[in-house]
């Protein structure tokens, strides 16, 4: 079964996920833009995450980001050591102006800080129902107790049955979604789409599935079904970022046109690329390349002391 995820345009309505336009002139002028998407995150000083990281995975595959600024860690490479979230009305505000100018094709929710964020997002996509929304659940054992629940409760009615794509990692969704669980097994991903979709979720990433012999499995799931599934080998670096990076390519993806299935292999490639090419700018754990792309490529043989030097980018084939 292939699944299509398409951004809104006078075109295209991407709430029909089955039934993609092939009206090439109205195709074609929406690509003489990149796509556009409105994402809702916090600023992160580390370059980790954050909306600094959206920007950077975005652009890497074709698509324009207007950054919603929804509030501020204090944190290093390390570590989070807090978070100060803005008030609902500057969030609210933000909003409004840029979507009063400009069609957005998808809207990314990271993490926004507090539930009066959550329910201010939640009232502007409901003002939007034909625009997609993909959400990224981080882990947020950093925080209080009390306020990671309330957010949690909030997320849950208030966001997800707004949420088109639900990305996550395993033992972070599994402990949210399904805090009872008492299977022999831990849940896998379908379960944990089967209790998203409780909820109005259509699709969801469970990603960090622990595999034997060193691998990691990223799954998606519908309700009813596992829909694609990519096997990578894991790294033995501690990364900060990763879930940023691929929920920012993901959205970027589908905001392009492509198909769901095809566009989560995608993001993951890249992903799994950009850490790959990791380093570690401080102390802490290493980043995500999001920019391996632009790096130069090793060829001894062609060096050149005489050359002239070329400015260009290399080009790469990640960006739609």
């Amino acid at each position: 079964m292939t699944i299509y995820l398409h951004p809104a345009d006078n075109a295209r309505k991407p709430g029909d996920l089955n039934d993609p336009s092939q009206d090439a002139e109205a195709l074609a002028e929406r690509d003489l833009n990149p796509p556009c998407v409105l994402v809702f995150n916090a600023s992160d000083p580390s370059g980790a995450g954050g909306l600094g990281a959206d920007a950077l995975a975005m652009a890497s595959v074709g698509a324009h980001i207007l950054p919603v600024v929804t509030g501020a860690y204090a944190r290093d490479t390390a570590e989070i050591f807090d978070h100060f979230a803005f008030d609902e009305e500057a969030i609210a505000e933000q909003a409004r102006a840029i979507l009063e100018d400009v069609e957005v094709q998808l809207i990314k929710v990271g993490f926004v800080g507090s539930p009066d964020a959550l329910s201010t997002i939640a009232e502007t996509a409901s003002d939007y129902p034909d625009v997609p929304v993909v959400a990224y659940m981080p882990n947020l054992s950093w925080w209080d107790e009390n306020q990671i629940e309330a957010y949690l409760d909030a997320f849950r009615e208030l966001v997800l049955p707004q949420t088109t794509v639900l990305v996550g990692n395993h033992s972070t969704l599994w402990r949210w979604l399904l805090p009872d669980w008492s299977g022999e097994r831990p849940p896998g991903a379908r379960d944990i789409a089967k209790a998203a979709g409780e909820f109005g979720v259509p699709y969801t990433l469970v990603t960090g599935m622990v595999l034997p012999d060193q691998f990691i499995d990223n799954v998606l799931a519908s309700p009813q079904s596992v829909l694609a599934n990519e096997k990578y080998e894991r790294l033995e670096a501690v990364f900060a970022g990763a879930g940023d990076t691929l929920s920012a390519a993901l959205a970027a993806l589908l905001a392009s046109g492509t198909d769901l299935v095809a566009a989560t292999s995608e993001a993951l490639a890249y992903m799994d690329r950009c850490l790959d090419a990791g380093f570690r700018p401080g102390m802490g754990h290493v980043l995500p390349d999001r920019l391996f792309w632009a790096e130069p490529e090793d060829d001894d043989e062609d060096d050149d002391p005489d050359a002239p030097q070329d400015f260009a980018l290399p080009p790469h084939d990640t960006r739609h």
